[in-house]
């Protein structure tokens, strides 16, 4: 007797269950629809939206283009030794000057006054350590240039595998989603044919309440998939910047 009651309870909860699984079944269908039918754009299309946003690409794009300038700068270093001086000056200036008189006598005077006086020049310096290490100085700076470019490569070889792999993994969610969604229709218009059935008296409590158990598994097995493709559809949307769906 308490095994009969005991069935009975199972089947009253699971009857419950599925009455309320059944109602929501056109929304979910709706919506299982909507997400099977989302048109993901290309790889390529999503990878040069990412690479354009990555703040690390852009930081090591920026890198090469200081290292650029570091290296011009020390092929024309050695110009800062050569240089035009100029000076202006203004002041009371002492002139002497010689006269040879007739008897072959040197007369010598001097004349004072105030005069503007301007110089102009070019100069040129050689330090020992520049000319030394010229060659050095440029060699450096090229082979930072080549490892900041290397370092960009890099960098945005590894932004590529991030997104090959959450793009492969969100095409692998929405077929396991659409599979998933398969079953779980198959799987309620099976339990309302066991329905129809088990109010007919045609299959047992037991067969009945077996088959509710799996529908209840099913579904769940479906919002798990779904949750795991919505997960890895906004981890992409998110390093991509746009809305996966809209305009594709």
């Amino acid at each position: 007797m308490k095994q009969l009651f005991k069935i009975i309870f199972i089947l009253i909860i699971n009857t419950v269950c599925l009455n309320k699984a059944l109602a929501q079944t056109s929304s979910f269908d709706a919506k299982s629809t909507d997400l099977n039918q989302i048109n993901i754009p290309p790889l390529e299309v999503i990878m040069d939206s990412v690479i354009n946003r990555n703040a690390m690409v852009r930081f090591r794009k920026k890198e090469i283009e200081a290292k650029e300038y570091h290296l011009k700068s020390e092929r024309v270093y050695w110009t800062r030794n050569i240089g035009v001086q100029a000076d202006t000056r203004y002041g009371t200036l002492d002139n002497y000057t010689t006269n040879i008189d007739a008897l072959s006598r040197a007369n010598f005077s001097t004349i004072t006054n105030k005069q503007f006086t301007y110089t102009v020049g070019l100069y040129l310096k050689l330090p020992l350590f520049d000319v030394v290490n010229r060659k050095n100085q440029v060699r450096m700076a090229t082979v930072e240039l080549e490892a900041a470019r290397s370092m960009a490569e890099f960098q945005e070889d590894e932004v590529k595998e991030t997104v090959i792999t959450q793009y492969q993994d969100l095409i692998l969610k929405q077929r396991l989603l659409y599979l998933k969604s398969q079953n779980l229709g198959d799987a309620r218009v099976n339990m309302e044919m066991v329905e129809k059935e088990f109010r007919n008296g045609i299959i047992a409590i037991g067969e009945y309440v077996r088959i509710s158990d799996m529908t209840s598994r099913i579904e769940s097995d479906y919002e798990v998939a779904k949750s795991n493709f919505l997960l890895s559809k906004q981890l992409l949307e998110n390093i991509a910047g746009f809305t996966i769906g809209v305009n594709y």
